[in-house]
């Protein structure tokens, strides 16, 4: 006799029915280490999660990356591997009570069995600090062992003794190749699409772009171009990139990263900003986001950009570059992408100037002629004993001891007095430095 259940179905058969009516990215969830793509530094021989996957490390780990790099899989996986009970909560659902519920379960298991429990909770950064103190006690006397997930920086959302109670372990991005091997399994293997859709390669290509690291992303996609391709009772298929682009609702951009596009789209995004074109800019900048163009290179385009077109004639437009990259390491896709924008805008409608590109080229190609010259004496260093006996140091005047915090003195050698490298042009901030510098350069070199 079996339990008929509340529908008169058997559990085993309810739980096959449940299993085969999940998403494709649940059906295809990794059942060993071996199947797991993607995160070699964490499970390479040896690596701390490994360790811990396959028991040798009974320790606490706070699982920190994007969405779709593995962090369930993983935690699923050490429960598995370990043969230890598996607990789940979400810190979107999941109060005070319910994690004090699953730690008191925890406890009972282990006293009657030695049962040790996995406990996992999902977004712990949405987690407050009273939830997230509830757990220190479990976690400090191996109650639980905690695995917990955030795409957030545990540092800034992780209260400090559960921070150094646990492993911090970083999941990176899937790569395109990583991508690729899980839509190809997944259109082959049985608990996917068991063949019965033929992926042609432009859609693959589409399915790799569209993921930007995300394995769950191109899963749902792939799945969702699948129910289309056998729409009506077709026993098999051909997935092309017009039935993708239809389904998910999102053209290919045509843009080969190592390719003439990759090139292309850049050097017109950086024209436009140095245009002041604002809207071409944009426009570019969106082609590359779309594509799937690594949001890092972006940034650094950006803040290269920010002092060679925009230099002094905007000082805060290099403050704004590097506040948008050091956002799209904080926060990456897709949020990081208003970062981008703020930055682009900046750049593209500050006033230009290449003064400093020019300065600095002026003075390296001297430098690479041979005017060097040796350092004036009364510049040189005169923090050793000796150094007056050299006459280093001797004669030296501080600017601060007059009241225009400026006084006639030799800073170059002697080849380069009077060479002058830095012209600010007469826009924006650099109207003010057109009239300042000449009013500098007779003090300092005692023309006035």
């Amino acid at each position: 006799m079996f339990d008929e259940g509340l529908f008169g179905v058997a559990p085993e058969e309810k739980a096959a029915r449940i299993a085969a009516n999940a998403p494709l990215a649940a059906r295809m969830r990794p059942r060993t280490l071996d199947e797991v793509v993607g995160q070699d530094h964490l499970l390479g021989p040896g690596a701390p999660l490994r360790r811990l996957v396959e028991g040798a490390a009974p320790a606490s780990v706070l699982l920190y990356g994007p969405p779709g790099t593995g962090k369930t899989t993983l935690a699923t996986l050490v429960s598995q591997a370990t043969g230890r009970r598996f607990a789940a909560l979400s810190a979107l659902s999941a109060g005070v009570k319910e994690v004090r519920a699953v730690i008191e379960e925890a406890k009972r298991r282990l006293v009657r069995s030695g049962e040790a429990t996995v406990l996992f909770i999902d977004e712990v950064h949405r987690f407050s600090k009273t939830q997230q103190d509830a757990l220190l006690g479990a976690v400090e006397d191996r109650i639980v062992l905690l695995v917990a997930a955030t795409t957030e920086n545990p540092f800034f959302s992780v209260v400090s003794p559960l921070l150094s109670r646990s492993l911090v372990l970083q999941l990176r991005p899937l790569t395109d190749g990583s991508v690729r091997e899980l839509v190809r399994r997944a259109a082959a293997d049985e608990r996917g699409l068991g063949g019965r859709v033929a992926i042609e390669p432009d859609a693959e290509d589409h399915l790799v772009r569209l993921a930007g690291g995300d394995g769950r992303r191109a899963l749902t996609a792939l799945e969702a171009a699948a129910d289309t391709v056998l729409a009506g009772g077709a026993a098999s298929g051909s997935l092309d990139l017009a039935t993708l682009e239809a389904t998910v609702d999102k053209a290919a951009v045509r843009y080969d990263r190592q390719g003439d596009q990759h090139y292309d789209v850049t050097s017109a995004f950086v024209k436009s900003i140095r245009g002041s074109d604002v809207d071409a800019a944009l426009h570019y900048l969106a082609r590359m986001i779309e594509a799937g163009e690594d949001p890092r290179f972006i940034a650094r385009r950006l803040v290269i950009h920010a002092t060679e077109d925009v230099g002094m004639a905007d000082p805060t437009a290099l403050q704004t570059a590097v506040a948008a990259a050091q956002a799209v390491q904080l926060i990456g896709l897709p949020e990081c992408a208003l970062h981008l924008a703020h930055a682009t805008v900046h750049l593209a409608t500050a006033p230009k100037s290449n003064a400093i590109t020019t300065a600095i080229g002026a003075a390296m190609e001297d430098v690479r002629k041979g005017l060097i010259g040796t350092v004036p004496p009364h510049l040189r260093d005169g923090h050793y004993a000796g150094a007056a006996k050299l006459g280093n140091a001797q004669g030296y005047r501080y600017p601060h001891d007059v009241p225009e915090g400026v006084l006639t003195q030799q800073y170059p050698p002697d080849g380069l007095v009077g060479r002058d490298y830095y012209e600010p042009t007469g826009r924006g901030g650099e109207r003010v430095l057109a009239d300042r510098l000449p009013k500098l350069r007779r003090v300092v070199r005692g023309q006035d």
